[in-house]
């Protein structure tokens, strides 16, 4: 939940602010087994960088970021083929989670605290373990595609954000505390016929949409034994969650046939539907006993056929495919200039 997240150590906040270097091809960087990438291009080149996702037309990119301790993750704008960034946010308060709203790129979507406070907001308190922290002011802002005409969507006292919109432009999916839990929720693209979509106790969050917007894909937590739940229900009293082992689900775009896609113990996030709508893409830590390396995968959508996608000893993450399946972009630590920098890159899709 980021700070959307990347998970565990790697829970992100992010940036690259306008470095000149031009985008080059960086097939080293590509790791031996990494079959499906062709044409790696590194994007960014410092700060903690991530979430990026595509724009409509295939030649933009919207992710959040930052670069040093002291400033907070703001939301940026990449045109590809020059690479330069314009940051679209307000450049206050936090910000987390940005999508751009198809099919047209009229406008985007974030996440952001600027109206409770200009600050940052307080880093979480590791005293009771590693937490991600619910900040009670993330609301969900709409805006032109150059950052203009801010419209807030939720108002809500607690935590909103996590949001996406379906490939037509019409719904926006996001998670909220509405309910006093960490729910799916959706909404029409102006923010109005709120619907809940899940209700079963626990985490449900970062979800997506399929391409052609019959389904949604998500990842989910829900604590099962007494300990586990009141765990649970304390830290949310706190506006924290700590990070957990999130499963795949997916479900109908109304929310009905709820299908769990993954049920392996380890932490799995950023999915996202192969344009086919047939297999999704995501990242987990399963090969890892320690929990550390986080790599990207790719199952079916009945739960068959997991294949390991990227080799890199590292995080690899958030990943999505253009909107034409012809490239891949994604967030990565390879290629660091100084540890903790998070970098996103982009290369050309090998089916086979």
């Amino acid at each position: 939940m980021k700070y959307h997240f990347i998970y565990f150590m790697f829970f992100l906040q992010l940036h690259n602010y306008g470095c000149n270097k031009k985008p080059e091809y960086s097939n080293h960087l590509i790791q031996k087994g990494e079959k499906h990438f062709k044409n790696l291009k590194q994007l960014t080149f410092s700060g903690e960088n991530a979430e990026a996702y595509f724009s409509a037309d295939g030649k933009k990119l919207i992710f959040q970021g930052h670069d040093g301790d002291s400033v907070c993750d703001q939301i940026y704008i990449m045109d590809i083929a020059s690479r330069s960034i314009e940051v679209v946010s307000t450049g206050n308060g936090v910000t987390t989670c940005s999508f751009f709203q198809y099919p047209d790129d009229v406008g985007i979507i974030y996440a952001s605290t600027h109206l409770s406070s200009s600050d940052c907001p307080p880093k979480p308190d590791y005293s009771k373990g590693y937490v991600w922290k619910l900040y009670e002011g993330y609301d969900i802002f709409k805006a032109s595609i150059d950052g203009s005409n801010l419209q807030r969507l939720t108002d809500n006292p607690g935590y909103d954000a996590e949001a996406t919109f379906s490939f037509n432009g019409q719904k926006i999916i996001y998670t909220s505390l509405e309910s006093g839990d960490l729910d799916l929720w959706t909404m029409n693209s102006d923010g109005l016929m709120k619907q809940q979509l899940t209700d079963r106790l626990g985490y449900d969050g970062g979800a997506f949409y399929s391409y052609d917007g019959s389904k949604i894909v998500w990842r989910a937590y829900y604590p099962q034994s007494k300990k586990e739940i009141a765990d649970y229900q304390t830290l949310i009293s706190e506006n924290s969650i700590r990070p957990m082992a999130l499963q795949l689900w997916t479900m109908n775009s109304d929310g009905t046939n709820k299908k769990q896609i993954t049920d392996n113990g380890a932490a799995n996030f950023g999915p996202f539907f192969f344009p086919d709508g047939n297999r999704i893409i995501f990242s987990s830590n399963i090969h890892d006993k320690k929990g550390r390396d986080f790599d990207l995968y790719a199952i079916n959508t009945d739960g068959t056929g997991l294949e390991r996608i990227t080799y890199f000893n590292g995080f690899d993450g958030f990943p999505m495919f253009s909107p034409d399946g012809k490239y891949l972009v994604f967030a990565s630590n390879r290629n660091q200039e100084k540890r903790g920098d998070t970098n996103i890159f982009l290369c050309e899709w090998v089916s086979n």
